[in-house]
């Protein structure tokens, strides 16, 4: 059994990478799934087409590598983290649409828990910020609009997962209930301290424990796969929720190495070791990863618009066909213009928290066009990146590592891929910026997991020695430059908010 079958399931796309025995990237299949506003700031998928995307890029892999499933020593599992489903256990049917992680609906209830005071217990035990970002509150409102269900749930028959928990549960038949500890850690149901789903929560929102997974580590035995599903019946050895995955595949495994993924958003997370470190910078804490009973726990800051300020440029304004113009266009700008974009599309992510706010620009002249804005929108990604990682060496200083000037960063994602983008980032934070070889890092962070417990891969200290570096960004822009820079950087962010209030 010389393969490894990962399932990367994410917000847009569900794909399948089947990896061989030195750990590289045979076959991928991809399949873009529906996205459902039904309401201004409603976010929606509906489970079984995920599901369906899950089967077929699967199936697809296998076959184009024609091997028999019986080859595939494991499946590891990473997924979009946050997005909740609830579900009947006896007829496998969703009561209502996956509620995504962008989805803003609970928020007059996170405003509620807040003004009662909740706000900082919850914070504490969980690590997160009362934000219906996580999934708690979007299982509450799910139940309280099928009220019948709350019954069924406090014994066992409605049943919650994030979106690993929901495919492993349909992999193996319905026999397998269970999460790891790094989506766990999203729900803001879990205290990440005690390891341990946390009944005062649950009972404050009302969410019978009944419905709540078994929380395996990372690296585990969660069940296996029903054989008519891939044509063997296969275990599933290792999952991870998505950004926790991409910081295993960049062996971000020593305390103050940090990662930076570049996609719909950014995410960034900064290894802390055995020890959770609290915030005073609106960061959250949350785990890292969990092997073999251990804890490894990260502050993480998420960007909501990174590749999506891309994505304007091409669908919203029409100039670029493509992302990879985006750095060509860019660096064609006129150097005497200095236009500042703040992509609050949908609100402002860390440190800010501010989801009510709207994105702006400033700067604009008469001679202001499609350059301008390019270089805007990729400038905007560094803006944001370089606010976490303030925020970020400044609680890691605050906790007692003098080193905190030492935080090395490695890149992944999407837009990691633009040198431009790469060396704008290195130059507005003034450090150096690593981007690895291996590109599929996500996909590679559960691979490794699945690998490692089934035999197949090195252990943790042999994985991080295989990590290669592509190209390193070093920063050019003088300092005086870089400071000013970012000054009026931080004078925009303030404007926007100052507007929405």
């Amino acid at each position: 059994m010389n393969y490894i079958l990962a399932i990367d399931q994410g917000t847009t796309s569900t794909r399948a990478i089947l990896f061989d025995g030195e750990m590289q990237p045979l076959r991928t299949a991809q399949q873009e799934f529906t996205q459902h506003f039904p309401q201004a700031g409603w976010v929606e998928h509906d489970p079984e087409e995920i599901w369906e995307t899950v089967l077929a890029t699967c199936r697809q892999v296998i076959a184009e590598q024609g091997i028999a499933a019986g080859e595939i020593a494991g499946i590891g599992i990473t997924n979009q983290r946050e997005t909740t489903v609830v579900w009947d256990k006896e007829s496998g049917k969703a009561l209502h649409n996956a509620i995504v992680w962008q989805d803003r609906r609970t928020a007059d209830y996170c405003s509620r828990l807040r003004n009662e005071g909740h706000e900082a217990e919850i914070s504490h035990k969980t690590g997160l910020l009362l934000d219906p970002y996580f999934s708690g509150t979007k299982v509450k409102w799910i139940l309280d609009q099928h009220p019948e269900a709350r019954a069924k749930a406090a014994c066992g028959q409605v049943l919650f997962g994030t979106v690993d928990s929901y495919l492993i549960w349909r992999l193996t038949g319905g026999v397998s209930h269970v999460t790891d500890a790094t989506n766990a850690s999203r729900t803001m149901l879990y205290d990440i301290r005690s390891g341990a789903w946390d009944a005062g929560i649950c009972d404050l929102m009302d969410i019978p424990m009944a419905m709540l997974p078994e929380v395996k580590d990372c690296a585990a035995e969660f069940g296996t796969t029903d054989a008519a599903l891939l044509g063997a019946s296969l275990p599933v050895l290792g999952v991870a929720g998505d950004q926790q995955a991409a910081t295993i595949g960049q062996a971000c495994f020593a305390p103050g190495m940090m990662k930076s993924t570049y996609g719909t958003g950014c995410f960034a997370l900064l290894n802390t070791g055995d020890t959770p470190v609290a915030s005073q910078n609106r960061m959250l804490t949350t785990v890292a990863y969990q092997l073999e009973g251990r804890t490894s726990y990260a502050l993480e800051g998420s960007i909501f618009i990174a590749g999506a300020a891309v994505q304007w440029l091409r669908d919203g304004l029409g100039v670029i066909e493509n992302a990879a113009q985006s750095g060509e266009l860019a660096q064609s700008a006129d150097p005497g213009q200095d236009v500042i974009l703040v992509p609050a599309f949908t609100g402002l992510g860390a440190p800010y928290w501010q989801p009510e706010c709207r994105g702006a620009v400033f700067g604009l002249t008469r001679n202001s066009g499609p350059a301008e804005f390019a270089r805007a929108a990729l400038q905007s990604v560094a803006y944001q990146t370089r606010d976490l990682w303030e925020a970020m060496r400044a609680d890691w200083q605050a906790a007692g590592q003098a080193d905190a000037e030492g935080v090395s960063l490695r890149v992944d994602g999407g837009m990691s891929a633009s040198d431009w983008a790469m060396q704008s980032l290195s130059d507005l934070l003034g450090a150096s910026v690593d981007r690895p070889v291996m590109q599929e890092t996500t996909a590679l962070g559960a691979a490794w997991l699945a690998g490692m417990k089934a035999g197949l891969y090195p252990s943790q200290q042999e994985f991080a020695e295989t990590w290669a570096l592509d190209q390193q960004f070093d920063p050019k822009l003088p300092a005086d430059r870089r400071e000013a820079a970012y000054e009026r950087w931080k004078r925009a962010v303030e404007a926007v908010i100052g507007f929405q209030n």
